[in-house]
Parts: structure tokens; sequence; C-alpha cells
């Protein structure tokens, strides 16, 4: 009994700790050191390969947001999750956080936006399905470059102002 115990506070400790470090945040490096993969050079690698890693991440941010709030149902976690991913939600978090953007995330989101897209979204129209690529790939942009916290920044402005409307 005392040693399930011991486990639990030591879970508790790890798990609020996330670690606040520059390098805790770089998550992308540590996974292509660990597996030993060589940098890819960001200037040739298409939007749509952002997009991909982009959406995952997105989606990572919000359902930690959510889980880290208490223990719920996880219909519910889903439905709150789903209120923010959908390309609608994305969409209104883009232009809610457009000013905040610098040049450079401004470039790649409107490269993401304006690629080629070969598929359809379900439950949205094609501006939000482009609005929402385009969030998509500034978001996997900066994470494959290392910059976690910045990604983390842009977000809980962007979520935070949608909440509020």
């Amino acid at each position: 009994m005392e040693e399930s115990l011991n486990i639990r506070e030591n879970m508790e400790e790890n798990v609020n700790d996330c670690g606040d470090t520059e390098e805790s945040l770089n998550i992308c490096r540590y996974i292509e050191d660990v597996f030993n993969i060589e940098k890819p050079d960001f200037r040739t690698m298409s939007p749509l390969n952002y997009a991909f890693i982009g959406d995952c991440i997105f989606d990572l941010v919000v359902r930690t947001i959510y889980v880290s709030k208490g223990t719920t149902s996880v219909n519910k976690l889903h439905k709150n999750c789903s209120a923010h991913v959908r390309a609608g939600a994305q969409m209104q978090i883009f232009k809610l956080i457009e000013e905040e953007l610098s040049e450079e995330e401004l470039l790649i989101a409107k490269r993401g936006r304006n690629a080629k897209i070969h598929s359809s979204a379900k439950n949205a129209t094609l501006r939000e399905y482009r609005y929402a690529t385009g969030m998509e790939t500034m978001v996997g942009y900066l994470y494959m470059k290392g910059e976690m916290k910045r990604v983390v920044e842009l977000m809980k402005m962007g979520i935070e102002r949608f909440d509020k409307i």
C-alpha cells in the first residue's frame, strides 16, 4: 500500500513538472536526436508537410489544456477539444492572432493556405479549410524549427480570444 502511494506521489510530481526550460520545449530536436534524424531544410519543405505535423501539434496543445483541467468523461473531452480543432475554429483563431504574427509566420501561413490541397473538408467550407491549413502549416513550421514556446504563446492568445467570442 505504501509503495503505491509513493508511485502516485512521483507521478503527480512528474506530471506537475511539465518542464518550463527551453530544452523541455524542444520536442522535435529531442526526437531527431534520439532517432538520429538529419535536420530538414526548412526552406524546401512542402507547406503541407508542415500542416501535417502542425495538425497534430495543434491537437496536442488543445488536448493537453483540457486533460490538465482534471478528470472528466472522454466524451466531454472530445466535445470540448473538437470545438477548438475544427477548421472553422482554427480559421477564427488565426484571424484573432493574425496581427500578432511576425512577417515570417504570416508568410508560412499564407504558403499553407495557398498550397494545392488534394482533399476536401467534411464539415467545413473551402475557405475555412484553407485558413485551417495555413494555421496548421505555421504551427508545424514553428514546431519543426524548435519554437514550441512560440506555438504555445500564440495558441494561448488565440484560444483565450476565441473563448471570449
